[in-house]
C-alpha cells in the first residue's frame, strides 16, 4: 500500500471525523422532524440508561423467533457497534493500535460473517422484506467491514505498511466513503441504517415503557376530551415519541406477514401504514416504497407533510377502518412498534371530530347513547336470559364472592347459551355469584375501537359507578373485551389515586382453577380430535394462553394446534369492530381462520370468546362444531356433591389469585 501517495494515514481519520460530523448533522435533523409532535414527558435519563438492556434483552426474545436472523443481527450489529469504537480508538485516536488493532480486525470479522447471512437472504428475500435501498445494504455492509479489515492489517503488523501500490489504496478508499456513507451518514439521512439511531431512541423513549421487562401493555390511552382537537387528523398531531417510532421501522414486514386484513386482501398492509406516517413526518410522496402495497391500491399516490391531513393524503379511511385491532402487528414488530395505537387515534379523528364512521358504525354508535347496548335492544331485557337461572342480583344481596359479568352475549340466543353453560359450572361448585342485571352498561369496547371515546368513558364511568355501590372478591367474564376493557382501560378512570380493589378473570382461567382444586368433577371428553383458537383479546392482549388449554387436558384433550396458534394466532376477524365496518376485501377473515381448523382434522374447535363462536358459525357448513369451552366443560360435568363454599372460596380470595394467576 502506498501510503505517502495518499497519505491515507492523514486520510482515513479525516474521513471517519467528517462522516461523523455528517451524521449528527442528519441526527439532529431528524430529531427536529419527531418534535413536530405533541409533547409527551418520558424519563430521559432513565430510558438512556435502559436502553442497552432494552436492545439486547427485551428486543431479542421477538427477533430470537428466528434463529438464523437474530444470529445474524447480533453478528452484524454488535460487529459493527464494537468496529466503530475501535476504528476510533486506533484509526482516530491512535490508542493502543498494537493490541486494539487485532481486537479490531475480529469485531469486522464478526460483522462480515453478519454481512454473509445479510446477502444470502437477499438472494431469494420473502415476499414481506421491502426491497429498494434495503437491496443494497449487504454489499455496505461489505464495503465497510473489508475496508477497515483492509487498512487495519498493517497498523496489526500483519502486512507491512507499504503493500499493494496505488490500486489498491484508491479501492480502499472508495470502499471506506462508501461504507461510512452507509452506516454513518446514512443513520441520520435516511436509507437502511436510519432504524439503528431512531431505533435506539425509540427504545429509550417508548411510550409504553411497561412492555419492557417482560410487562405487558395493551391498553388503549384515555382521550382528553376536553383537548382543542380529539384524536389525530395531521401527522403532527401525534406524540413525538409516535413519530420517532414510526421512523425506527426496519421494513421487515413481519407486521404484513400477521396481519389478517391484509392476507383478506382489505386495503390493509401495516407495514405501508407505518412507512406513510413517515412520508408523513418527512413530507414528501411514497413513490420511493419498495414493499408491498395496500392491496388493490397503488404506490405512488400517497403525499404528505407533518402539517397536512393524513386521510386521503397519505391513506384512505378504509384502511383504517379495516384493522381488527388485534395486535399481531404489535407482537411480532421487532422494534416494538405500536401500530393499533396509531390507527385508533386516527379513528378517533373521524369519529369525533368529523362524524365519518362508515357503514353501521354510527348506528352502533347511536345505539350505545341512547340504550347502553350497541344493538339496540331495551335494556330491561339485559337478565332476561336469567330468568330460569335462579341467579342472584347485586341490588339485592349486595355483597358476592362473584360478580359475573355477562357483556351483551345477554342480548344474543347463541351467547346465552353460553352463560347458561358458565353458570352451571359455577353452580356445580356452589360459587357465591351474583350479576348486575339491568344495572349492567355495555362495557364500552366497541365504542372505544371505532374511536369514540366519549361514549366509552360515559358508560365506563356509570359502570364504574355500579360497582363501587357493591361488594365482591373478582369479576369473571365470559367476553375476552370485556375482560381486557375492565382490567386494563378502566382503571384509567378510577380517581387519581383510587384503583380497583378486585380481580377480573376471564372464565376459562377461573374454570381452570376450579378444575385444579377439586371444586368441579369432570369426566372425559367423549369426541373426536379438538383444536383451540386463541382469542386475540385474551391472548396477545392478556398472554393467558395456558389455562383453557389446561382446563382442556383435565378434560383428556391432546389438542391438535393449529399452525397459527399462542401469540401467533389468526384474528376470526370480529375484533375492532370489523365487523360493523365491514371493509371488503378478497376474503372474509373468519373463512381462512377455519381453513386453519380444517387442516388440523379437528371435529370441533374450542373457543373462549362470543365473538370468536359467533364468527366461526357463520362459515359456511361443512366445517367443524364450534364450542365454547365452558359449554364443553359443562357437558362434562360428572352430578355428585358440590364443592363446599369454604373450598371454593380458594379459588376467589386474593391470596389465591396471586398464587395461581
Amino acid at each position: 500500500m502506498n501510503l505517502e501517495f495518499l497519505n491515507l494515514e492523514l486520510l482515513l481519520p479525516v474521513l471517519v471525523s467528517a462522516a461523523s460530523v455528517l451524521a449528527v448533522i442528519g441526527m439532529l435533523r431528524r430529531v427536529q422532524l419527531w418534535r413536530q409532535g405533541q409533547k409527551e414527558p418520558v424519563a430521559i435519563i432513565a430510558g438512556l440508561k435502559a436502553m442497552p438492556k432494552r436492545y439486547l434483552v427485551d428486543l431479542h426474545h421477538v427477533v430470537a423467533r428466528d434463529k438464523t436472523m437474530s444470529n445474524t443481527h447480533v453478528a452484524t450489529a454488535g460487529g459493527f457497534v464494537l468496529s466503530v469504537v475501535l476504528i476510533f480508538a486506533v484509526h482516530v485516536f491512535g490508542l493502543a493500535p498494537q493490541i486494539l488493532s487485532w481486537v479490531l480486525l475480529g469485531s469486522l470479522a464478526l460483522m462480515l460473517t453478519g454481512a454473509a447471512f445479510v446477502w444470502r437472504r437477499r438472494l431469494n428475500p420473502p415476499s414481506r422484506l421491502s426491497k429498494g435501498p434495503w437491496m443494497r445494504l449487504p454489499k455496505s455492509l461489505f464495503a465497510f467491514a473489508i475496508s477497515f479489515f483492509l487498512v487495519t492489517l498493517p497498523v496489526s503488523g500483519i502486512l507491512p505498511e507499504a503493500f499493494g501500490g496505488v490500486a489498491l489504496a484508491v479501492i480502499l478508499i472508495a470502499g471506506i466513503i462508501w461504507g461510512l456513507g452507509e452506516m454513518f451518514f446514512g443513520m441520520g439521512w435516511g436509507g437502511p441504517m436510519k432504524h439503528a439511531f431512531a431505533g435506539a431512541l425509540h427504545l429509550a423513549f417508548h411510550r409504553r415503557p411497561e412492555r419492557f421487562g417482560g410487562g405487558r401493555s395493551t391498553g388503549l390511552k384515555l382521550v382528553d376530551l376536553d383537548a382543542e382537537k380529539l384524536g389525530v387528523e395531521k401527522p403532527s398531531d401525534f406524540k413525538w415519541n409516535q413519530l420517532l417510532g414510526f421512523d425506527a421501522c426496519v421494513q421487515c414486514g413481519k407486521c404484513e406477514a400477521m396481519c389478517p386484513a391484509f392476507a383478506a386482501g382489505q386495503p390493509l398492509n401495516p407495514k405501508k401504514l407505518i412507512q406513510d406516517m413517515v412520508v408523513g413526518l418527512a413530507g414528501g410522496s411514497d413513490k420511493k416504497y419498495a414493499g408491498s402495497p395496500y392491496p388493490g391500491k397503488e404506490v405512488g399516490c400517497a403525499q404528505g407533510g407533518a402539517h397536512n391531513p393524513i386521510v386521503n393524503g397519505l391513506v384512505n379511511a378504509e384502511t383504517l377502518w379495516s384493522c381488527t385491532t388485534c395486535r399481531a402487528c404489535v407482537e411480532e414488530c421487532p422494534m416494538m412498534i405500536e401500530h393499533v395505537d396509531a390507527i385508533v387515534d386516527m379513528r378517533r379523528f373521524l369519529t369525533l371530530e368529523k362524524g365519518q364512521t362508515p357503514e353501521k358504525g354510527v348506528e352502533v354508535l347511536e345505539n350505545l347513547i341512547y340504550t347502553d347496548n350497541p344493538n339496540g335492544y331495551a335494556p330491561q331485557r339485559r337478565s332476561h336470559w336469567a330468568a330460569d337461572q335462579e341467579l342472584n342480583q347485586m341490588a339485592d344481596v349486595k355483597r358476592a364472592d362473584v360478580l359475573f359479568w355477562v357483556s351483551d352475549g345477554a342480548f344474543d340466543m347463541r351467547s346465552q347459551r353460553i352463560l347458561k353453560a358458565f353458570v352451571k359450572v359455577l353452580k356445580a361448585a356452589n360459587i357465591d355469584v351474583a350479576i348486575l342485571g339491568d344495572e349492567e352498561l355495555d362495557c364500552g369496547d366497541v365504542a372505544r375501537r371505532l374511536g369514540d371515546d366519549a361514549t366509552f368513558q360515559r358508560l365506563a364511568r356509570r359502570n364504574i359507578e355500579t360497582l363501587s355501590k357493591y361488594e365482591f372478591n373478582c369479576i369473571v367474564t365470559t367476553d375476552p373485551h370485556a375482560f381486557h376493557v375492565l382490567k386494563n382501560e378502566y382503571p384509567d378512570l378510577y380517581p387519581e389515586g383510587e384503583k380497583p380493589q378486585y380481580q377480573v378473570w376471564h372464565h376459562t382461567t377461573f374454570i381452570n382453577q376450579l378444575a385444579e382444586k377439586g371444586l368441579i368433577q369432570l369426566r372425559a371428553h367423549q369426541g373426536g380430535k379438538v383444536t383451540y383458537h386463541d382469542p386475540c383479546y385474551l391472548g396477545r392482549y392478556n398472554g393467558e394462553y395456558d389455562s383453557p388449554r389446561s382446563l382442556l387436558k383435565q378434560l383428556g384433550i391432546e389438542l391438535a394446534e393449529m399452525e397459527r396458534s399462542g401469540f401467533r394466532s389468526r384474528c376470526c376477524g370480529g375484533g375492532g369492530a370489523a365487523p360493523i365496518t365491514d371493509i371488503p376485501g378478497e376474503r372474509r377473515i373468519a373463512d381462512m381462520r377455519m381453513d386453519d381448523i380444517r387442516e388440523t382434522g379437528a371435529e370441533l374447535v374450542a373457543v373462549g370468546c362470543q365473538q370468536c363462536t359467533a364468527m366461526l358459525e357463520g362459515v359456511v357448513e361443512p366445517r367443524p362444531e364450534v364450542k365454547d369451552i365452558a359449554e364443553i366443560v359443562a357437558e362434562a360435568l360428572l352430578e355428585g356433591e358440590a364443592g363446599s363454599s369454604d373450598n371454593a372460596a380458594q379459588v376467589w380470595t386474593p391470596d389465591a389469585v396471586a398464587e395461581t394467576v
